[in-house]
């Protein structure tokens, strides 16, 4: 469902980067969309030791989106938890601490600053792609102190953004996903999703959704986000209500009874670690512009096949995004916007802490990596 162009944008942003420890190519796409709501950040360098690729899919505009690919990486190095080494509780903070930026004065000149245009139906201001590299990063302390200001009550935006976040220390790989985008591991030519795609109908999604006062029809949430999880989406503004036919104001992130982990919608995400190993090839991240066109297996072995003539990624990015897009907008998939990040490892060598070693109190799952399920 969408406002597709007469013809798509087939334009592309690519990157490539590389360090001893790693290599990484990237692109992003518009396609048939009349906006462009995709996100994402590649730093090869957050600190000495570790890697950090995000990919961020908006949705009801564009803001979220860049905001997290601006600051979403900056506050997983702010935390203390990574000071102490603690990267999944660390990074699962700074999903929710997204969600408190947005708020209130500071949080709506932050989203000024980074828009372009006003959304004429709610008076958000929305933004253009942001893409940080490695050498955007800020250093600067910023406690993101409380401003008065003519938006002081300001509730947060009501646009939103999936969030796929990789972070790589070593042979420690930490994947963080809210959304329905998606990491996927390349072990030996068998991929293994490393995220889940946090709809609707999942049941441990529906019972939150049910118990906080929301509801589904048709796979949506209140009738209207196909998303159980998301930074941003405080409120679903009344114009997009309005095009999904459903009432004004509801509220997806507001209940004061319960906290944020509990809300209809919320930003907490999956946090999975994984111990890389020599067998592992290489991760991609991408939106589900990608997944609705391919699925894991599928992609994986395309990426396989190109890395036997292709060298770049980010070309083999490129490939994939003109596979993915569809020749018209008649069928509906391949006609979304597009963004995948392909991270390619480098022979590992074991200096890391073992799993025994790590200390966490963030809720993460050391996977047990099991085959992507074949689709059809």
């Amino acid at each position: 469902m969408g406002i597709y162009l007469s013809t798509p944008k087939t334009e592309k942003f690519s990157d490539d980067g590389e360090n001893d420890r790693l290599r990484f190519g990237l692109s992003s796409m518009q396609g048939w969309r009349a906006t462009m709501e995709d996100a994402h950040a590649a730093l090869l360098d957050l600190d000495t030791s570790t890697s950090f690729f995000g990919v961020y899919d908006g949705h009801g505009g564009k803001v979220v989106a860049k905001f997290c690919a601006k600051f979403l990486h900056q506050q997983v190095l702010k935390n203390e938890a990574y000071l102490s080494g603690d990267i999944g509780t660390s990074v699962q903070k700074a999903f929710f601490r997204m969600d408190e930026m947005m708020r209130g004065q500071r949080g709506w000149r932050e989203l000024a600053v980074l828009g372009d245009k006003i959304n004429k139906f709610t008076g958000m201001i929305e933004g253009l792609i942001w893409s940080p590299r490695s050498g955007d990063k800020s250093d600067q302390v910023d406690d993101w102190a409380f401003e008065e200001g003519p938006h002081s009550d300001f509730s947060g935006p009501t646009s939103g953004s999936t969030a796929c976040v990789a972070i790589i220390r070593e042979n420690q790989l930490v994947v963080a996903n809210a959304g329905d985008s998606r990491c996927v591991i390349s072990r030996n030519g068998q991929a293994y999703n490393l995220s889940r795609d946090h709809k609707p109908d999942l049941e441990v999604e529906r019972d939150r959704i049910l118990k906080a006062g929301g509801f589904i029809h048709a796979g949506r949430v209140n009738g209207s986000l196909n998303l159980a999880r998301a930074i941003g989406e405080v409120l679903f503004d009344c114009y997009r209500n309005f095009y999904y036919g459903s009432s004004c104001d509801m509220e997806f992130k507001q209940n004061k009874f319960l906290p944020a982990e509990k809300q209809v919608v919320t930003a907490s995400p999956d946090i999975n670690i994984v111990e890389l190993c020599d067998d592992d090839e290489f991760i991609v991240l991408a939106c589900d512009g990608i997944w609705d066109c391919m699925s894991s297996q599928q992609l994986v072995d395309f990426i396989r096949e190109q890395l036997k003539s292709e060298s770049r990624l980010s070309a083999v990015c490129e490939k994939v995004l003109d596979r993915c897009l569809a020749p018209s907008t008649a069928g509906g998939e391949g006609c979304d916007n597009m963004t995948m990040i392909l991270v390619q490892f480098k022979k590992l060598t074991q200096t890391g802490p073992s799993s025994d070693d790590k200390s966490s109190t963030s809720e993460e799952v050391a996977v047990e990596l099991k085959p992507a399920k074949v689709e059809s």
